[in-house]
Parts: structure tokens; sequence; C-alpha cells
């Protein structure tokens, strides 16, 4: 039994809104502005190039072809708005499971007169390949498409690579931009061989600091703001050097071919465990209904599920309580109880508003698995 007592002991299963911070390492960063000539600025500009070429080889590409940004709603805005500043009118395209800093900078765009358009996804959540090409012969002037590697609301894993295939074979290939926000640190990354043109990360989400982030840039873009020559004048403002370094140390710690392969497996084996237990519960229904939680093509890191006749927030506050956090979907949307990307997939309202997102991470244990299935049982007795 959970009572609510125990609430003083926190366990945390919202992960996918960001990490559980890193222990904080011990580094001296040069305190200077990077962009000033003497000594501290150039001692502050050598630590932000070391960061930008630590990330570099993590993710396997090019260190110019790294800006570090924001985070990545930030340098979701920026590769999109780019398309403000493109030759002709092609069309930017974006897909339904979109976070809301893709799917509604899309929306301003159409707004300014851009012409858009929509990439349904199937019932799990997911853009097959067969969708992608339905929308290219439907459109016919796609220069710009944005499909998320790993949904943030569901863990579906998009099939990259046959997306890439898709995108290859049109007359006039579109710029291939992905969010990789929710991907860092879940399935091993591979930008080159998905063949990308942009994408966004941020640290927040593997255990580093708020307020940093990365836009991958195969080739330079015209941006919409400006202010300054900082990030060779795509990200102007003055550069955020301590944050930098503490984006390239997550990065080692997390994102790196072979942790993240060692920590999927173990993310995997408590991810069964905890279906497992919520399967017992009858009123508990898996968003999409049909997911195994042996299919490879989610995430272990996300699991979404309703329980019938009990609203969503209904059920976070009631775990609130009891001292265990989870959610109903994006934080970034918290504020609304709409929920496009389920909308998408076909699931019912009444079930989409029954839904809470348990995420977990690295340092979750089995034994805050049981805690948890018991705290939901407990909720289930009086609700």
């Amino acid at each position: 039994m959970v009572s609510k007592d125990s609430a003083e002991i926190r366990h945390y299963f919202d992960w996918a809104a960001t990490a559980v911070p890193d222990p904080p390492v011990a580094q001296t960063v040069p305190f200077g502005n990077p962009s000033s000539l003497h000594s501290e600025g150039r001692a502050a500009r050598d630590a932000l190039e070391e960061a930008r070429s630590r990330c570099a080889a993590v993710l396997g590409v090019p260190s110019r072809a790294l800006y570090f940004t924001s985070g990545g709603t930030e340098s979701n805005c920026i590769a999109i708005h780019s398309n403000l500043f493109r030759r002709g009118n092609g069309r930017v395209i974006v897909s339904d499971a979109e976070h809301s800093s893709v799917r509604e900078n899309v929306e301003t765009l159409e707004r300014l007169g851009k012409p858009t358009g929509r990439l349904p996804v199937d019932s799990s959540g997911r853009v097959s390949p067969e969708l992608l090409t339905k929308t290219f012969d439907k459109y016919g002037d796609v220069r710009f498409a944005a499909i998320m590697a790993l949904n943030n609301e569901i863990g579906v894993i998009n099939d990259m690579y046959a997306l890439r295939d898709v995108m290859r074979k049109q007359s006039v290939p579109p710029h291939f931009h992905c969010d990789l926000v929710q991907a860092a640190g879940k399935i091993p990354l591979d930008i080159n061989g998905w063949d990308l043109d942009s994408a966004s990360l941020s640290a927040h989400k593997i255990g580093g600091p708020r307020g940093i982030g990365l836009l991958y840039l195969r080739r330079p873009l015209e941006t919409l703001y400006t202010g300054g020559g900082q990030e060779r004048k795509i990200r102007p403002g003055t550069e955020n050097t301590a944050g930098a370094a503490a984006l390239a140390a997550c990065l080692e710690n997390h994102a790196a071919t072979e942790k993240v392969k060692n920590e999927y497996a173990l993310a995997r084996r408590r991810a069964k465990r905890l279906a497992t237990g919520l399967k017992t519960f009858d009123r508990c229904v898996f968003i999409p209904r049909n997911r195994d939680i042996d299919d490879e093509s989610f995430s272990p890191y996300i699991l979404q599920a309703a329980f019938r006749d009990i609203p969503g927030e209904v059920m976070v506050r009631a775990l609130d309580d009891l001292g265990f956090a989870v959610s109903t979907g994006s934080a970034c949307s918290s504020s609304s109880p709409d929920r496009p990307v389920l909308a998408a997939m076909g699931i019912e309202e009444s079930l989409s508003l029954e839904g809470i997102r348990i995420s977990q991470g690295w340092s979750t244990t089995d034994e805050e698995i049981d805690l948890l299935l018991a705290a939901i049982a407990e909720v289930l007795k009086f609700l």
C-alpha cells in the first residue's frame, strides 16, 4: 500500500518532459565573452569551440555544421522559418505527430502565405513510407519536410532510413528536417545515414541544463532574425559557454552509441515490468491499443496509457499526491486539453482525455516501477 505520507519521497516518471539532471561536473568555464578579442574572450571562444568539437564527435558530423541555440524549440524555429527566404514557392510539409514547436511554426508560415501541407500518421502515430509517398504525390511541390525521429507523447520511432529513401526518390529532394530532441540518448542517432539537412537537440532532455541546445545544418541557411554575428550569423546573441560545455558532457554521457545501446537494454526490461503490471488492471488501455511492449518500433522510455472513466489530469494529481510524477502529454502543451497527436492517430476524444504519459530514464529502478504500480492500484480503489 502507498500512503500520502510517502509523498515526501518523490518518484519521477516524467523524463520525456525533462530529464533528471546529471550531477554537476566540476569544471572551470572561462567567463569572458567569446566575441571579445582580449585574452578572456579568446579563452571563452576556445572553450566554446572545444564543446562544439566534442558534440560533433558524438554525433559524427563536422563541427562547422553545429550551432548552439537556446534549445530544441529555437532550433526548430530557425530551420522552419528559413523557408521564408527560400527561392520559389515550394511547399512545407509537417507530420501530424510533431511537437508543437514544429507544428505551430509551420502554421505561422501558412498564415504568412507560405504553401504548407499535412503529412498523416498511421494508427500507431508513425509516418510510414507509404504515407510519405502519397503526400509527395498529392502536393507535387514539397521543398521542406519535418518529421521527428521519436515521438514525445507515445514513444513511436519512425523508420528514418525508409523515409530517407522516399525523400531521395523525389525529382527535387526536399530539405529534410528532424526533431531529435526525444531521440537523443534513447536511440542511436545517424544524422549522416538518415541524410538529414537539419536537426534539433536539447540539453535538458539528456540530463543537462535548460537554455542550451543544438541546431545541425548540413548547409548554412538564411535566418529570419539578426542582431550580431555569433554562431556564424545563424543564431545571434552572446553564446552560453557554460551551457555548451554541459551539453557536450551530456551527449558524451548519454548519446554515444554504445552507451545508448547499454541503457536501452535496461530500459526495455523495466518497460516490460511496467507493462506487465499495467495489464493486470482491467481499466487500463494502452495508447495505441495494439502496442506490444516487445515491439522495438516503440521506445521503452515512453508509455501512454489510459484508465477508463478517470480523466488523465485527475490521475496525474492523484499520483502526485502519492509522490509520483507523471504527465498527460507534452509539457509544452500542458495548458491545453487538446491532444493533436492522439487525434491524428484516430484515438477517440474520450480515451485521449484519459491518457497519461509514463516516461522513465537511466536512473529509474525496478523498485520504483513496482511502487508506481502499487500507487496506481491505490488510486483505482477510490476513483
